[in-house]
């Protein structure tokens, strides 16, 4: 085979090189946003003084008259540190929760892998070629425990990290939209960066330290080496899930109690302090929003990662030891930081936004310029750390690829990922026909706005679905297996950039609310409702990357599973096969019931108590008493921990259960079927709750003749469109987003434990 142009020693220091850069550049940007202090200066109490305030030495043009500069500081920090305290209070305890699933079941993985060969410790002959000897069954078991649990607090401390960062960002973002909208946008942006920048790079950074560690054991056993890597993916996505749902069943429940009783039965605004739920609700966009997501998209690198690098190490790459080509989805993950860093540029330092509607743009050339650069960059590591042909494993046997094609995988995985997006957008932003139409048929009432989103919905998920179906051919045409292993990973090569504009959003949600609760004007308010309009729908194009992504990477994990449990066919004209399929394809309807009902009941909890505390508080629909936030807090928190746990059980034990007791062909099945539903359905859903939430917010603000006939706030248009928004937020929230997790969960779980399966699975048909 011809050799690469990069040595090994050139990608063991661009890798970790790439990693540092990414943590050192997410570290300037907060060193930015830490510049807006929040603690008054000592000359602030002097209004006349344009110096020391906020941490600019220039004079506040925008700044409110008749507000004390000083109060308003103090007041903001107060409420974000209110935000803070819940967000951080809520994490530990779900933490301390999902801790003691986290060791049951590291013990579960050891136990289960262990008592493949009977917990024995002799050398085995390899899986793939049976002239060589591997590590024993029970090191494998061992470093697919470790690599479980590196996963899993990689996971969880990439989205404490995020909650952090954001919950600190909120405030500041407020304090600057009095300087105006620009201002005010490149601090929303460069906190999301930040944990953008530390996510991508600490997922990196673990994963090469944890392959090079275990080389040191394995040796030339590759193949055990990156089996056992897997559980890296595992343990992301099973932190992701319990993350995604429990943090999405706290905040929609707050969000939805806020909004019947606040909005549609007291016609009061948004995040009006009067309103008992509204810091449980500003809460909930952090645990969920950003904690949640950031343990999902980590989750989706750490299973493309393990999915590209398992093939790989059966193919020739693994079989002759070469190391360069082997960690060649590393070094593209390497090649997204640094061109995520120039993208970023572009929106803080290049270009200065000056106006409302140049938002929404910026955010869309960040996702277009990292896509154009990303595609030269791909073809510079493709031509330095592949050779010019190689071969892939492709169900027993090895076909021969060349390094172009290898490139176009990646690239066509890339632009699909930009495809989705885009659709993605013109379904969810209100500055398209899709959105207002939704808004429109609110004149009728609250039914026709339902049956209007629900089509919108549905028909949003076609030319996603095209998309990926033209991204699976084309890979798997070109590299098998592997070329759809690395589609996904070109998906989310732009990780960093991705998530920036997402974790924008709800920063931007959170400086709104604090910017009313803190009792600022309508100009500030109306600045951060535009900054978080623009972040609805680029949180939609985000949860679009994320279930395209998904569909790839679980599909890569399937083919992966399939292969290492000894499936030659998956034939669904076989009972076995067909009954996992129309088994797998119902899961995700049975979990999407448990999520929804689960913030059915917990928004009911609420409702009455932000009811009870309208109707017994005297004083506090006159702003002259102060609500108990407390209790909505408490019942945010206790309703999301208890009720995460049957979903998430419902994911982790499906794969268990079926491998067990009906064996790999039934369980290849339900894999399939549950990929093929969830995609659908979790496009659908999240898309569906955008373009209701958009509906709601393109009456509000009333920027066209048509909107303004629609509203204004409190008009029987607008409380349809805020019944609609209701019903989509469990949709957009909960359920949509916790679905991609499912496909890709149930996936990599299978593939973990494919050699118990292989060997003692199936046993009701051994029975009977």
């Amino acid at each position: 085979m011809s050799v690469t142009i990069l040595p090994d020693l050139g990608a063991e220091i661009f890798i970790p090189v790439c990693a540092i850069v990414g943590i050192l550049f997410s570290l300037v940007q907060w060193y930015y946003v830490s510049q807006v202090k929040l603690s008054p200066g000592r000359d602030s109490a002097n209004n006349n003084s344009a110096a020391a305030k906020n941490g600019y030495s220039d004079y506040l043009i925008e700044e409110e008259e008749g507000v004390n500069d000083h109060n308003v500081v103090i007041k903001c920090a107060e409420i974000q540190n209110a935000i803070s305290e819940g967000a951080t209070s809520f994490l530990f305890t779900e933490y301390k929760y999902v801790g003691i699933f986290m060791i049951l079941f590291a013990v579960l993985i050891f136990v289960f892998l262990g008592s493949v060969e009977g917990f024995s410790t002799k050398p085995q002959a390899c899986l793939y070629d049976k002239t060589k000897t591997c590590k024993p069954a029970l090191a494998t078991a061992a470093f697919s425990t470790i690599s479980f649990v590196l996963g899993a607090v990689t996971s969880v401390v990439s989205g404490f990290l995020g909650m952090k960062i954001a919950t600190c960002a909120n405030a500041r973002t407020t304090l600057e939209a009095r300087k105006g909208v620009g201002k005010a946008f490149i601090t929303a942006f460069r906190s999301g960066a930040v944990m953008g920048f530390l996510l991508a790079a600490n997922g990196l950074l673990v994963l090469f330290i944890a392959i090079n560690l275990f080389k040191l054991y394995y040796g030339d056993d590759w193949g055990g080496l990156f089996e056992s890597i897997t559980g890296y993916g595992l343990g992301g996505s099973s932190m992701a899930l319990f993350g995604r749902v429990g943090g999405g069943i706290y905040t929609k429940a707050a969000d939805v109690g806020a909004d019947l009783v606040g909005k549609v039965e007291r016609n009061i605004p948004e995040d009006d302090p009067r309103n008992p739920a509204v810091i449980a609700d500003n809460v909930g966009d952090n645990v969920g929003d950003i904690a949640g997501m950031g343990s999902d998209l980590f989750g989706s690198y750490a299973e493309s990662s393990c999915a590209a690098l398992v093939v790989a190490s059966i193919s020739s790459f693994g079989n002759n030891h070469e190391y360069t080509p082997m960690l060649y989805p590393l070094i593209i993950s390497s090649m997204g930081i640094l061109v995520c860093l120039i993208t970023t540029l572009f929106a803080t330092d290049f270009f200065e936004i000056k106006a409302v509607k140049e938002i929404e743009p910026a955010l869309k050339k960040q996702l277009i310029i990292s896509t154009v650069i990303m595609t030269f960059g791909i073809a510079l590591v493709t031509w330095l750390a592949v050779p010019s042909t190689f071969t892939i494993f492709n169900f027993g046997t090895q076909k021969v690829v060349q390094n172009w094609e290898l490139f176009l995988c990646v690239a066509v995985g890339l632009w699909a990922g930009l495809i989705i997006g885009f659709v993605t957008e013109y379904y969810t932003s209100n500055a398209y026909s899709p959105v207002q139409d939704v808004a429109d048929s609110c004149r009728t009432g609250a039914a026709t706005n339902v049956i209007f989103g629900l089509a919108l919905g549905y028909k949003s998920v076609i030319i996603p679905i095209f998309a990926i179906a033209v991204s699976i051919f084309v890979s798997f045409s070109f590299a098998a297996m592997y070329g759809i292993a690395v589609a996904a990973l070109g998906m989310l090569s732009t990780i960093a950039t991705g998530l920036a504009i997402d974790a924008y959003g709800p920063i931007s949600d959170n400086a709104g609310g604090i910017a009313e609760m803190a009792g600022m004007s309508h100009r500030i308010r109306e600045r951060t409702d535009a900054l978080d309009a623009a972040g609805n729908t680029t949180a939609a194009i985000g949860k679009g990357f994320a279930i395209g992504s998904a569909a790839l990477v679980s599909l890569a994990l399937f083919g992966a599973f399939v292969s290492r449990a000894g499936v030659h066919v998956v034939d669904v004209l076989t009972p076995k096969v067909f009954i996992g399929l129309i088994v797998g394809a119902m899961l995700p309807y049975w979990f999407s019931a448990m999520t929804m009902k689960s913030v059915g009941s917990a928004a009911l909890k609420m409702v009455e108590e932000v009811r009870r505390q309208f109707n017994t508080i005297p004083g506090l629909m006159e702003g002259t008493a102060k609500p108990d936030y407390a209790t909505c807090v408490k019942i945010s928190t206790d309703a999301s921990i208890k009720e995460m746990i049957p979903p998430g059980a419902l994911v982790m034990l499906t794969p268990l259960i079926v491998g067990i007791l009906f064996g790999v062909e039934t369980l290849s099945g339900v894999l399939a079927g549950s990929l093929v539903s969830g995609v659908q359905i979790a496009i659908s859903a999240s898309n569906t709750g955008g373009a209701w939430d958009n509906a709601k917010k393109y009456i509000e603000a009333g920027a066209s003749e048509h909107a303004r006939t629609l509203g204004p706030k409190g008009s029987d248009p607008h409380k349809a469109a805020v019944i609609g928004d209701t019903i989509g937020d469990p949709l957009k929230d909960t359920s949509g987003p916790s679905l991609n997790i499912l496909i890709k969960l149930m996936a990599v779980e299978s593939l973990v434990f494919a050699p118990f399966f292989a060997s003692h699975g199936g046993l009701l048909f051994k029975i009977f």
